[in-house]
């Protein structure tokens, strides 16, 4: 079970996983092995699942993040499109949701001639895919990468 010191090297982490024992021992009070000691035990846990980086997407030549609804036409080809859509690195995230379509990703491209690509060469010709609506984003005001 965590306790507020585990949230407290969670949100240091959260701001910089890059952060020590050392560091975030001063903000929690903790000594460095006790730190370290709840560290490992969060990722045995599965709690942190990895250390990562944000990239600034426009510096790294991608400007054109979009929000791809998808309807699949039969429940049999679903699992077909869950194994085709994850294989490629444009697409950010994919998420199973409720409503009026299937699927939701948040796809990530230099131009609007990838997208266009990915949507006529790639997504539409996945097994299964009926329908598509796509939205683009203009400009992002907050976006955490975790909670």
């Amino acid at each position: 079970m965590m306790d507020t010191i585990d949230l407290k090297i969670i949100d240091a982490l959260k701001e910089n996983s890059r952060s020590t024992a050392s560091e975030i021992s001063k903000k929690v009070s903790l000594s460095i092995p006790a730190v370290a000691e709840r560290i490992r035990k969060m990722e045995e846990a599965a709690i942190i699942e990895k250390y990562t980086i944000k990239l600034n997407r426009e510096k790294m030549n991608y400007k054109v993040l979009a929000f791809i609804f998808i309807n699949i036409d039969r429940t049999e080809n679903v699992e077909n499109f869950r194994e085709a859509i994850v294989q490629y690195p444009c697409v950010l995230e994919c998420h199973h949701v409720a409503g009026e379509y299937d699927y939701l990703l948040k796809v990530l491209v230099e131009e609007t001639q990838s997208l266009e690509h990915f949507l006529s060469n790639t997504l539409k010709k996945i097994k299964g895919v009926r329908k598509s609506n796509t939205i683009i984003s203009l400009s992002t005001l907050k976006e955490d990468i975790n909670r």
